[in-house]
């Protein structure tokens, strides 16, 4: 059984509109993606189906695509990745062949000969009449005789911003060991500085883009792209939960018990807090809207921990003794 074209790697019918292929290649890319799915088979599949919407998604490449799967002999072979027209990977196979031309020897009765072959493949005879070397139609295989185009492989990484920067949005700097393709074919490594924006509002796990800035491509092809996933950096008395943040903040038992306005440092910044009257360790006060400010904004949770002062005075002593005096029918469930 034949491997799938590109349009059965997408999912698509091959007169699917361009908005369905790149809507349906999306949901492709969420569901594969090495950082996401758990299929262990997960980068090579996202591999097959970049591969396969970097011709779709062209109007050239596509015509000359659907012209090869309408008349496989005509086409590129493995013009398109390493993929013949059919589907199949490696080019031609000399089965074919033989069912074009015969069954007889290379060179005897009844055999093919290279002039026919030239000719099936739209090149005419050999030779170099027109200027063209004699290696006329084998250049009609595509990658099975000369190069191919084909696009770079996806980089991932990890990059650490501090909370103030995804309230904010900040520029960052950073230095990449870079794969890049000698003429020769062979790859070598440069040491590259790139500039990222850190957009406002992005939260952690989610995935920065860089086109382009992934593996060389060979052949002419294209490079593959850069995915910074985001890890936020914060202070230990935070914690980040989606786009909502947990911040733990020290009160004196009088403001706990009496209820008092006190100012906060955040990651919003500054804020004019309100304590309720008899707020207890543990509560948490919660600000709307001033989380991370992402499409939707979270809410900021301030922890209310109560903190004892030390007791280092004669003055300090008595006002603990007139508080237990005070609270001496207090029942506390221990």
């Amino acid at each position: 059984m034949a491997e799938k074209n590109y349009y059965d790697i997408l999912g698509v019918k091959k007169d699917a509109s361009d908005a369905d292929i790149k809507k349906k290649y999306r949901k492709l890319v969420r569901q594969y993606h090495p950082d996401v799915s758990d299929d262990p088979d997960a980068d090579n599949k996202i591999a097959e189906i970049n591969n396969a919407y970097e011709t779709i998604r062209d109007k050239d490449k596509r015509a000359e695509y659907d012209a090869m799967l309408d008349n496989p002999f005509a086409g590129q072979g493995q013009g398109f990745g390493g993929q013949s027209a059919g589907g199949s990977q490696g080019g031609f196979r000399w089965e074919d062949m033989k069912g074009q031309f015969g069954d007889g020897e290379a060179f005897g009765e009844g055999g093919f000969r290279f002039d026919d072959i030239f000719s099936a493949f739209g090149r005419g005879a050999r030779g170099s009449a027109n200027g063209q070397s004699q290696r006329g139609g084998f250049d009609q295989f595509g990658g099975g005789f000369g190069s191919q185009d084909s696009k770079g492989q996806d980089q991932h990484a990890e990059i650490m911003v501090d909370l103030a920067s995804v309230y904010n949005g900040d520029d960052y700097s950073i230095k990449l060991n870079v794969p890049v393709r000698q003429p020769s074919g062979s790859v070598d490594y440069d040491n590259k500085t790139l500039k990222i924006k850190i957009p406002k509002g992005i939260t952690d796990g989610k995935q920065i883009r860089l086109a382009g800035q992934g593996a060389a491509g060979s052949g002419g092809g294209k490079n593959g792209d850069l995915f910074l996933k985001v890890k936020i950096r914060h202070a230990d008395n935070i914690r980040i939960e989606g786009a909502d943040v947990y911040q733990t903040v020290n009160i004196a038992p009088w403001e706990a018990a009496l209820g008092e306005k006190i100012n906060v440092t955040t990651p919003a910044g500054t804020l004019a807090v309100s304590i309720p009257k008899n707020s207890k360790s543990g509560s948490n006060l919660r600000l709307k809207g001033k989380g991370i400010p992402a499409k939707q904004a979270g809410d900021l949770y301030l922890t209310l921990n109560i903190v004892n002062p030390d007791i280092k005075t004669d003055a300090a002593i008595h006002a603990y003794e007139q508080l237990k005096q005070a609270f001496a029918d207090t029942n506390i469930d221990r």
